[in-house]
């Protein structure tokens, strides 16, 4: 009984280790981790909705970024016909929420990955969020309460200390 109880105390010594340690996580870090994720989700999302000129997108994110700087793309005539007739939310035009998706979708990312205007970045795509959970894919729900739940974190806690908007705010706002 005795051997027992030692068994189950080191037990729970480690448990309250392991608590202990992951409380040491910076909030920096996992802010970061969000942000980067996230972004990527919706920065995938925006490439699909683009036709490039020869030679695509590319397979790495540095080379779809200077490709979407390149402006050698345009929203392809698929994304139009998603937005009409898959993606169709009652009583906005389906061209003008094409093209202000796909902007959202590669603009946000951006600010996200380097944390400036994180807050006012993730207020288009939590907003897309709700739109896509409750018009579009309502049975995809776990897959959007993840992205909202990211989304939120940022928006309630900012970028976290390894972003731009710190930098600029210990700059400015001394």
């Amino acid at each position: 009984m005795a051997d027992d109880l030692s068994k189950y105390d080191r037990m729970i010594g480690y448990v309250r280790q392991g608590i202990h340690y992951a409380e040491r996580i910076p909030e920096a870090v996992i802010a970061l981790l969000l942000r980067v994720g996230i972004a990527g989700v919706f920065w995938n999302s925006g490439l699909t909705k683009l036709a490039f000129g020869a030679g695509g997108a590319g397979d790495d994110p540095f080379t779809q970024f200077g490709r979407v700087l390149s402006f050698d793309w345009r929203i392809s005539e698929t994304t139009f016909f998603l937005f009409e007739h898959e993606y169709a939310v009652p009583l906005l035009p389906s061209h003008w929420m094409a093209y202000a998706g796909t902007t959202f979708e590669l603009l946000c990312p951006v600010f996200l990955v380097l944390g400036l205007f994180t807050r006012l970045a993730v207020l288009p795509l939590l907003g897309m969020t709700i739109v896509i959970q409750t018009f579009v894919y309502p049975e995809l729900w776990l897959t959007h309460a993840f992205w909202a739940g990211a989304l939120l974190y940022l928006l309630a806690r900012g970028a976290g200390a390894l972003s731009l908007d710190t930098l600029l705010a210990r700059r400015f706002l001394r």
